[in-house]
């Protein structure tokens, strides 16, 4: 089968460590499921694998790919839940478990014609739901669901800052919190990016670091250095700031006297529980809230792809089909492509 495979990690050019080669199928074994990927999508963790950031070389090489949607051994439609631990070892609470792994962390990723995970972690597609749309879920969309209800417990009428609007956990938690009933505000150095917040839902969208029109109860973090003081800065006393990544710097000044005299809280939030994935569907079911898809490539192309995504040019997700087309039953009805790629250069 065709697999994208990390076979060596650098700082500076980490796309030269991703190779295309045919692998062998994974082989069934007790306790596991073998999946026939229909679709998958991109996520920063990838590159940072590439890069050498949290990923030790020793566990290379490995199929990259978090995110996975397709077929059972019974021909059923299935998600992916893209964490692999024990539950009981993290008191009920997977993403706590020391053990925990990150589909692609130990075990081979998504971007294959077949993955093999955990019989547990399969979760029925509802048929609403397209399988690009599916695909798009577990990482980026699981983890905002889990920033924004269960570690900021937002209700409807609380005020939500999003930073860095476009990206694929932040896109989710503007149209999430908005269908939550939050009043949510974004900021982004794109205009084009402000533009599209504001479409799925932001009141308003700001240029980065430029001032709100009022403090926020709930800021919701993952640029890091770049935006941190803006964020303290627009948290009303009290207030919550909510941690699950840092792709512009990992140590931004801390500002503890701003932290402590106002009294703020800052909580770190990684991945989502499998009961919260099922939950987020729920969600989705009931508002009608759909994931942003800026295009869809074969993974012939990942690639290009990976080089979108590393350059900022991306609003939203990037979905990876690693089977072609006509070969899967329905592979991505139902699929929006956000319009804005029909005029990137590439195209």
């Amino acid at each position: 089968m065709l697999a994208a495979t990390a076979v060596s990690q650098s700082a500076t050019d980490p796309l030269a460590g991703l190779v295309l080669s045919d692998v062998p199928p994974p082989e069934p074994r007790p306790g596991w499921s073998v999946v026939r990927v229909a679709s998958s999508s991109l996520n920063m963790h990838d590159v940072w694998t590439l890069r050498g950031v949290g990923h030790p070389p020793e566990r290379l090489p490995i199929i990259l790919g978090c995110d996975a949607a397709g077929y059972d051994e019974d021909g059923n439609e299935v998600l992916v839940h893209p964490v692999i631990a024990d539950a009981d070892a993290g008191m009920g609470d997977e993403t706590l478990d020391p053990n925990r792994a990150l589909l692609s962390e130990q075990h081979n990723g998504a971007f294959a014609e077949y993955l093999s995970v955990p019989t547990r972690n399969l979760i029925p597609k509802p048929s609403w739901l397209s399988f690009d749309e599916a695909a798009c879920l577990p990482v980026a969309w699981g983890t905002a669901y889990r920033m924004l209800f269960t570690q900021a417990k937002i209700q409807a009428g609380d005020r939500v800052l999003v930073q860095g609007a476009g990206g694929g956990v932040a896109s989710a938690a503007i149209k999430l919190a908005a269908a939550a009933g939050a009043i949510v505000y974004a900021t982004s150095r794109s205009e084009e990016k402000r533009a599209q917040a504001e479409s799925w839902g932001a009141r308003k969208a700001v240029p980065s670091g430029e001032r709100l029109p009022e403090r926020v109860d709930v800021v919701i973090e993952t640029v890091g250095e770049a935006t941190w003081s803006h964020s303290l800065k627009s948290l009303r006393p009290g207030g919550t700031v909510v941690i699950a990544g840092a792709t512009s710097g990992m140590n931004p000044p801390a500002d503890l006297g701003r932290i402590f005299y106002r009294q703020q809280r800052v909580i770190g939030s990684t991945g989502c529980t499998r009961s919260e994935l099922v939950s987020l569907l729920s969600l989705m079911d009931a508002t009608g809230v759909r994931p942003v898809i800026d295009r869809t490539l074969p993974l012939a192309e990942i690639h290009k792809g990976f080089q979108l995504m590393i350059d900022g040019r991306l609003t939203g997700k990037l979905v990876i089909h690693p089977s072609a087309p006509d070969s899967l039953d329905d592979v991505s009805h139902a699929s929006s492509v956000h319009p804005s790629h029909l005029s990137h250069s590439d195209q």
